[in-house]
C-alpha cells in the first residue's frame, strides 16, 4: 500500500534515479531511461502533453556509450533535445498577440525543402547560439579580461594568469546566475526548476507521487545540472593550469588568441571528465561526493524557487510518463 503521508526533508532516499529533468515555459520536460515527457500548462489552465520514445546514438554507434567519450555526446544530445522542448513549450505563450512573420531565410527554406527543414535550422541555429553566447561569457570574456588586466606585467607567472581567469569565470557565472534569478519570468521558470526537484526527491524516497507528499520535499538536489556547470568551470581552469604549463606551450600560453584556442580544444576533455566525474557522485553518498556536490547545492539558491501546487502537478504528471515498467529500471 502506498504511502500518503507527507515527509520531511531530513529522511534518507530509498534509491537514486537516473531520471532528470528540464524546467520550461510554464512546463517541465523529464527524461527517464526509455522516454522522455514535456509536459506544459497552458493559458487556459489546461496540461499540454508530449512523448517520445529515446532514441539513443550509442544503440547505433556503441563506441559513443563509451566512457568520456558518452560525456561529450550525451550533453550534446541533452542541448538538443532541450532546444526543442523549450520551443515547444513557448508555442502556448507567444510574445504578441498576433503572430510574427516568418523572415524572408526562413520562408525560402521552408518552400524549399519544407516546414520540418525549417525547424531542424532553427534548433540547429538555437543550440549553436548558446554554445557561442557560452563560449563568449566563459572563455572569449575572462582571457581578455585577465589579458586587460595584467597588460602592465607581462612577467606575471602562468599561476597567476591562470587563477586570475578562474576567477573571473566564476564571478561571471554568479554574476549571471544572480541577474538571472531576478528576472520575472526566469524566476517562474525557477519555480519549475524547484518543482522537478521536489517530485524526483518523492520518487527517490519511495512515497506516492502526490502534490502533499512533493511538496514537503527539499528544492535542492545534488544531481541536478546546475552543479555540472560549476564543475565545468572548476575543471576547465584546473585543465588549463596543468596544459599551459606544459614545454612548449607555455611561451606561447600568454597569448590571449592562443587562449582562447587552446580553451575550445579542451572544451571537450573537460565536459567528458565533468560528465564521469557527476556521474560518480550521483552513485555515490559519502563525505567526498556530499563535499564535492555542497557548491551546487549551495547554487541552486539562485535557480531553484519554491513552485505552487500547479508547478508540482506538472512535475508530477511529466515524471509518472517516463517511470519504467521495469522497477528498478532506472536505479544508477
Amino acid at each position: 500500500m502506498s504511502e500518503t503521508k507527507p515527509r520531511g526533508a531530513g529522511e534518507a532516499c530509498a534509491f537514486r534515479t537516473t531520471i532528470g529533468g528540464q524546467a520550461l515555459i510554464e512546463g517541465i520536460l523529464m527524461r527517464g531511461p526509455k522516454k522522455q515527457a514535456i509536459v506544459v500548462r497552458n493559458q487556459e489552465g489546461g496540461l499540454e502533453v508530449k512523448e517520445e520514445d529515446l532514441k539513443l546514438i550509442k544503440d547505433r554507434y556503441p563506441i559513443l556509450g563509451v566512457p568520456f567519450l558518452r560525456g561529450v555526446v550525451n550533453f550534446l544530445d541533452s542541448l538538443v533535445k532541450g532546444v526543442k522542448a523549450l520551443m515547444w513549450s513557448a508555442e502556448f505563450y507567444p510574445e504578441d498577440e498576433e503572430e510574427a512573420q516568418p523572415s524572408k531565410l526562413e520562408q525560402w527554406i521552408e518552400r524549399k525543402f519544407g516546414s520540418d527543414a525549417l525547424m531542424k535550422w532553427i534548433i540547429a541555429l538555437a543550440v549553436l547560439a548558446g554554445i557561442a553566447f557560452a563560449v563568449v561569457l566563459f572563455i572569449v570574456l575572462p582571457t581578455l579580461g585577465t589579458s586587460a588586466l595584467l597588460y602592465f606585467f607581462p612577467e606575471a607567472p602562468m599561476w597567476l594568469r591562470n587563477l586570475l581567469e578562474g576567477v573571473i569565470k566564476l564571478v561571471i557565472f554568479f554574476a549571471y546566475l544572480v541577474l538571472a534569478s531576478r528576472l520575472k519570468d526566469i524566476q517562474r521558470t525557477f519555480r519549475y526548476h524547484g518543482a522537478e526537484h521536489k517530485t524526483i526527491f518523492c520518487y527517490e524516497r519511495g512515497l506516492e507521487l502526490t502534490v502533499d507528499n512533493a511538496r514537503a520535499m527539499p528544492r535542492h538536489h545534488p544531481r541536478c545540472g546546475t552543479s555540472f556547470l560549476f564543475v565545468v568551470i572548476v575543471i576547465a581552469v584546473l585543465a588549463s593550469c596543468v596544459v599551459f604549463a606544459l614545454p612548449g606551450i607555455r611561451d606561447v600560453a600568454t597569448n590571449p588568441i592562443v587562449r582562447i584556442l587552446l580553451h575550445l580544444v579542451l572544451l571537450p576533455v573537460v565536459v567528458a571528465v565533468t560528465y564521469e566525474l557527476n556521474r560518480f557522485i550521483g552513485r555515490h553518498d559519502n563525505p567526498v561526493t556530499r563535499a564535492l556536490s555542497a557548491p551546487g547545492m549551495w547554487m541552486q539558491n539562485f535557480t531553484t524557487f519554491e513552485p505552487d501546487d500547479s508547478m508540482l502537478e506538472v512535475a508530477i504528471e511529466a515524471l509518472t510518463l517516463v517511470l519504467p515498467e521495469v522497477k528498478g529500471e532506472d536505479e544508477w
